[in-house]
């Protein structure tokens, strides 16, 4: 009868708190919403384009606004893809608990703040870093935003690799605020976010694939399986290679990058490699991730202390 008693208490306390309204929104909501994580890594992204540009010779005020137009249109696209996703941003566990799917922040108010973020960040970039920078920032907005969010993210396999041209933006932008042209710098920045993306997205999509599928989205290890997924992550991280090879030939960064650039690129090649033979692939897809971050956070450092002087 005492069990019985716990058991109905226990029900009738779960049933008051479904019921109970949610929580008003914090400060914290409104900068988990834009995605800190990938502020942080676009931010170093965005400042290592600017530095390589500079070659020592840095107008330290226009970095910062570089920056700073940079976070607000990368935030304003992160903000957007939270706003779009709420719905099934309810079905994953690592996403059920944000802001928008729980109701403490309201869709019109996010949808509001989005649009400010992204006008904020236009006027900055276009008053301050010059009108290629602008232009990128509606590239990396467009695409992460309607290409990527609201059309292939929900229809395609492909989402990750046309999404990754977004995220390849940031050191393009931080590039082109000092140089004012694109040229073989540009590329090889844009080659290294670009290739560096989806390896390491499937990474987390094989440790995620069946929260993945219960939300309904269409990536790469849900549709075509782990296997696929490993094949596919290979040309990308071997691409990965060339790119110091051509940082150090065309005269932008050092010996000490080429070699640890290229050491780190080797060592991630390898380790996907020994995925074909893992025996737990999510034991091995979470090394994979894990060394992805720290592989373009070191690498990304080592190109700013060893850019060369002009």
């Amino acid at each position: 009868m005492d069990n019985h008693l716990r058991y109905q208490a226990s029900s009738d306390s779960a049933a008051m708190s479904a019921k109970s309204p949610p929580e008003g929104a914090n400060w914290r909501d409104f900068i988990t919403v834009t995605k800190p994580g990938i502020i942080r890594s676009n931010l170093l992204a965005a400042f290592t384009g600017y530095w390589l540009a500079s070659g020592w010779d840095v107008e330290y005020g226009k970095l910062i606004l570089t920056l700073l137009g940079t976070m607000l249109v990368m935030a304003s696209a992160c903000v957007f893809n939270n706003y779009f996703d709420r719905d099934l941003d309810m079905k994953m566990e690592r996403t059920r608990e944000r802001g928008l799917p729980t109701g403490r922040l309201k869709p019109q108010t996010v949808l509001i703040y989005a649009i400010g973020l992204g006008i904020a960040g236009m006027i900055v970039l276009f008053a301050f870093c010059g009108m290629l920078a602008g232009l990128f920032g509606i590239v990396g907005v467009f695409v992460y935003v309607v290409v990527y969010t609201l059309w292939l993210k929900r229809t395609s396999t492909w989402s990750t690799s046309v999404g990754a041209i977004s995220g390849a933006m940031p050191p393009v932008i931080g590039y082109v605020a000092v140089t004012g042209k694109v040229d073989m710098g540009a590329w090889l920045l844009f080659a290294t976010l670009f290739l560096w993306q989806p390896p390491h997205f499937w990474a987390l999509g094989i440790r995620r694939k069946e929260e993945y599928r219960a939300a309904g989205f269409p990536l790469l290890p849900v549709v075509k399986g782990v296997r696929r997924t490993k094949f596919q992550m290979i040309p990308y991280v071997a691409l990965l290679i060339p790119v110091p090879i051509l940082m150090y030939m065309y005269g932008y960064a050092g010996i000490f990058y080429l070699v640890i650039s290229t050491a780190l690129s080797l060592m991630w090649l390898y380790l996907n490699l020994k995925g074909f033979r893992a025996k737990d692939d999510e034991a091995w897809a979470k090394k994979s991730f894990f060394f992805s971050i720290n592989y373009l956070m070191v690498s990304l450092i080592v190109l700013v202390l060893n850019t060369v002087h002009i």
